[in-house]
């Protein structure tokens, strides 16, 4: 039995299994057509109803019994069509459209449903030749026309996210692939596209999110594996990563992004690894050298390179390269903004170079992040180096280290007592006189602390001095607490005594 329909008019014409020898067809009339019509749209006309009533997987029901009863029938293929592309089964119901114009080209419905399958599916081509089709059946069909611009709309979001992709623009990648989604909600390709490059901008619970729901509906999606696997690799999760890599090779063995990111991964893995020796074999040239190989590798694994910028700064600490150590640090901070070795080993640094403001701040950050009693005991170093900094340094005055002895504190006071004596400079200019004073008078606060066990103590733990007992004046001479040194001046001599 075969079914025409044009229009308000409709033809039914049925013949023998196999058509008689005479060529003779036999059509249905009058009677015989009211019952051959209720034996094969009964489920038809079930299936509307359900249809009304949103209940799409009965409708489908109906609708596939139809097409049981009666295959060669257009409208029953389009109605199960609309059906499942209310399921969401896009796929499917693109076959059902497919078919429904191969038995009828003149069916509009089935041009139109075909074409937004393959909107929702993400082929935006094929889906603006179906619009064509329509409008060339009927060139007034407001929505073929407004379906088509959908459609150009779609394209030319592509070409932006394609176009953005080469430029490295991930955002805009993101913003695009957003865009398209909303028309293409089915597309794995845009999918994949979008979540791709949500790993490239380090958003990784995002793209394994959308990676993993395409996997739970096809386990052998090699594009899906792959982003999977770049997240993976990414999050410095290397061994894990190679095995997605591998599986979407075997899935599409020509697959040259997974290609590409394994081997990558592969040689990241080899060479950190190789530093790592070298530093436990106290080798730190070699393992400086392995760490700064290993970064060329790919500038893109942020967290990788992070450790490994980290890495190379505890090498170059060993190596005393302590500027250099302070900049690898800084780069890792700049790729993981959240790495707690990394500002304590700049913190470290800082407070070798005696930049203790520096190292405070690292060290707040540090326990801003983790209140452990270990990261508070740096702070507090940090922040008392810091509060002596800002004195007086009485060691950098008198020319001594920090653990001088009694002894080399008496002569260096004496020394620098005997360098700055306003007398000695008495044929100076007014300037360089006031400044020689000044640096006296330093020398003697300097030596009255030093010299004083308990002053020193006091000084040493950053805690605050009396006033009392610097040094005093008197007339023409000064007398220092400790009696070490005295001078007497006359009128153009000078001489020193000490005790």
């Amino acid at each position: 039995m075969l079914q025409f329909d044009y229009g308000r008019f409709r033809l039914k014409v049925s013949f023998y299994e196999k058509p008689p020898t005479n060529g003779i067809l036999r059509i249905a009339t009058g009677d015989n057509w009211t019952k051959t019509r209720k034996k094969y749209e009964v489920f038809k006309e079930q299936g509307n109803v359900f249809y009304s009533q949103k209940a799409y997987s009965d409708a489908f029901n109906c609708y596939t019994k139809a097409i049981d009863a009666w295959p060669k029938n257009a409208s029953y293929y389009g109605n199960r069509a609309a059906t499942l592309m209310m399921l969401s089964r896009f796929r499917e119901a693109l076959e059902d459209s497919q078919q429904a114009v191969r038995l009828d080209d003149f069916f509009m419905k089935g041009h139109l449903r075909e074409g937004k399958c393959h909107l929702s599916l993400g082929n935006a081509k094929a889906a603006s030749r179906c619009f064509k089709k329509v409008l060339e059946l009927e060139p007034s069909n407001r929505e073929a026309k407004q379906e088509n611009k959908t459609a150009e709309n779609l394209m030319e979001l592509e070409k932006m996210a394609n176009f953005g992709f080469e430029k490295r623009d991930f955002r805009k990648v993101v913003f695009c692939m957003d865009r398209a989604l909303a028309v293409a909600s089915a597309c794995h390709r845009f999918k994949i596209f979008k979540a791709e490059c949500l790993a490239l901008l380090g958003r990784y619970p995002e793209a394994q999110s959308v990676a993993s729901d395409i996997l739970r509906l096809d386990s052998t999606n090699a594009d899906a594996l792959y982003v999977r696997g770049l997240c993976l690799y990414y999050e410095d999760c290397i061994d894990k990563a190679v095995q997605f890599f591998i599986q979407a090779l075997r899935m599409a063995p020509d697959h040259e992004k997974a290609r590409l990111a394994c081997r990558n991964a592969k040689a990241l893995k080899a060479k950190k690894d190789e530093g790592n020796q070298a530093f436990k074999k106290f080798n730190f040239e070699a393992a400086y050298q392995l760490y700064t190989e290993a970064l060329a590798i790919d500038p893109n694994n942020i967290k990788t390179n992070a450790k490994l910028y980290c890495n190379r700064a505890t090498a170059g600490a060993k190596l005393n390269k302590v500027n250099q150590t302070i900049e690898d640090c800084t780069n890792a901070i700049k790729l993981d903004d959240t790495y707690i070795k990394a500002y304590l080993r700049r913190a470290q640094s800082y407070m070798d170079t005696e930049q203790y403001e520096e190292a405070v701040r690292d060290y707040e950050k540090v326990y801003q992040t983790e209140k452990t009693s270990e990261h508070k005991h740096l702070l507090k170093t940090a922040q008392l180096e810091l509060k002596k900094s800002k004195r007086k340094d009485y060691y950098k005055v008198l020319g001594v280290a920090k653990n001088a002895t009694e002894d080399e504190i008496k002569k260096a006071y004496r020394k620098r007592a005997l360098m700055h004596h306003p007398d000695r400079h008495s044929s100076a200019t007014a300037e360089v006189q006031k400044e020689e004073e000044k640096k006296f008078k330093e020398v003697g606060e300097a030596f009255t602390v030093l010299s004083d066990p308990k002053k020193k103590i006091r000084y040493d733990n950053g805690h605050d001095l009396d006033d009392d007992g610097g040094f005093s004046g008197r007339g023409n001479s000064v007398f220092f607490s400790s009696s070490l040194v005295r001078w007497y001046s006359g009128p153009g001599n000078f001489f020193f005594q000490f005790g």
